[in-house]
């Protein structure tokens, strides 16, 4: 992770410079009016890691400046952190410090907090962790009210649990989601809120079914329900799988099946190409899929994922990368209309910027 200069007074300057950005390079589709959903001007990051630099009996964290690995920045104060991360984080390196047994080939750590108030802290090790180092570790977790996880080469150790539970609150409804340790969630609750009541505000009224591809935790996909008869959701990660499926159940939500099958084939599902045994269970001839939601890695959609989802008269784009967007939409544009077209702030004082684009057929 790079550092950020985090200026409030600041914020809305260059977010304005953003948004030009945006209308800019996106000018050639006739966008709508922009819409512009800011983040909080500090203690935003849910999600972080820090390098651990040894300086003789010293011990601290480090980061890097932007585009040069080898150019460290002490880290003694971090407002772009969580306000949660931020109570623990330098009290937890007073009580690492003096302990050999703690101290010892620590290289890194990682901190995974929620709006709700939870922490996990992973410690990550260049060397192999013993009961010696399990018992030091249980006075931390007990001392900060953390869960916390030891990790060294091929181990992992957990004192307890490898996951946080958010509650996030959406148009009045709070949702509760499982994040689990080293695996994706939004990195700003307070952004992630928005963009999923944008998501709802813009299918309002879609009716029918949703096909939801790359759904991680269920992110989207729970309070996407309302909206809809029926919700089909696919994501490949095990982890994440799992995660959803819990978060269905907790939720109590019964009108969303989420299947382990990578975007690609399950496009090649939907168009009838080929028959996948995940998916012969799922009734899908028996679908109306009116909408899809998209929510890909920074390369966007692959071409043939742009071609299944031109097959729905909505769809919903959410985006992390606005030039592999732009190349999609290319595409998109030529079947569907651009209705609807966010920004979300979700990495203030940087470069980095998430879409949110609604298109319906012409």
């Amino acid at each position: 992770m790079s550092i950020s200069v985090v200026a409030p007074e600041q914020y809305e300057a260059q977010l304005a410079v953003k948004k030009a950005n945006v209308e800019e390079q996106f000018a050639s589709f006739k966008l709508p009016e922009v819409e512009v959903f800011e983040s909080p001007r500090s203690h935003y990051r849910m999600r972080c890691e820090f390098r651990v630099w040894h300086d003789e009996d010293d011990l601290y964290y480090v980061m890097f400046e932007k585009g040069n690995k080898h150019v460290r920045i002490r880290i003694d104060h971090c407002p772009m952190v969580s306000e949660r991360i931020h109570d623990v984080m330098f009290k937890l390196l007073e009580e690492i410090r003096p302990s050999e047994v703690l101290r010892r080939k620590l290289f890194q750590i990682d901190f995974l907090s929620t709006l709700s108030g939870e922490l996990l802290v992973t410690l990550l090790y260049h060397r192999p962790l013993e009961d010696d180092w399990v018992e030091e570790a249980k006075r931390l977790k007990e001392k900060f009210g953390i869960q916390l996880i030891g990790r060294s080469r091929k181990t992992k150790i957990l004192l307890d649990q490898d996951f946080v539970i958010e509650k996030l609150d959406i148009n009045g409804r709070k949702y509760t989601y499982k994040q689990v340790e080293n695996s994706f969630s939004q990195p700003n609750g307070e952004v992630c809120q928005h963009m999923i009541q944008w998501a709802l505000d813009v299918t309002q009224g879609a009716g029918g079914d949703m096909v939801e591809l790359y759904c991680g935790n269920g992110n989207f996909t729970l309070p996407m329900a309302q909206n809809f008869r029926r919700v089909v959701a696919t994501e490949i990660s095990k982890t994440s799988v799992r995660a959803a499926l819990y978060n269905i159940e907790v939720n109590d939500i019964n009108n969303v099946d989420v299947v382990r099958i990578s975007s690609e084939e399950f496009s090649q599902v939907l168009s009838g190409a080929v028959q996948k045994r995940r998916t012969k269970d799922l009734a899908l001839d028996e679908c109306n899929f009116t909408t899809v939601l998209v929510d890909p890695p920074r390369s966007g959609l692959d071409d043939d994922t742009v071609k299944q989802v031109q097959s729905y008269d909505n769809i919903v784009y959410i985006s992390c990368n606005p030039e592999t967007l732009k190349d999609n939409l290319t595409v998109l544009t030529q079947t569907h209309n651009l209705q609807r077209f966010a920004i979300f702030d979700q990495f203030p004082y940087t470069d980095h910027l998430e879409c949110g684009v609604y298109l319906s057929r012409k």
